[in-house]
């Protein structure tokens, strides 16, 4: 499950912006909200973008989380 409030941290302590998140992932922000807030899934190819795109050390804990 998609932990919401540790992605929010490590935007805000890399100083990325949803808007930025959303640009990598070329989607409307509200589609990008949707995926945050577990209406929607981030697809794998998603995934890969904003870990390759943003440094994320350890996506498990943001993506998988329990």
């Amino acid at each position: 499950m998609f932990n919401e409030k540790r992605f929010r941290n490590f935007l805000k302590e890399k100083g990325v912006s949803i808007q930025k998140v959303a640009d990598i992932l070329n989607i409307d922000i509200s589609t990008l909200y949707r995926k945050m807030n577990g209406t929607s899934d981030f697809y794998r190819n998603e995934m890969d973008a904003l870990i390759r795109e943003l440094g994320i050390e350890n996506p498990s804990e943001i993506f998988f989380a329990d």
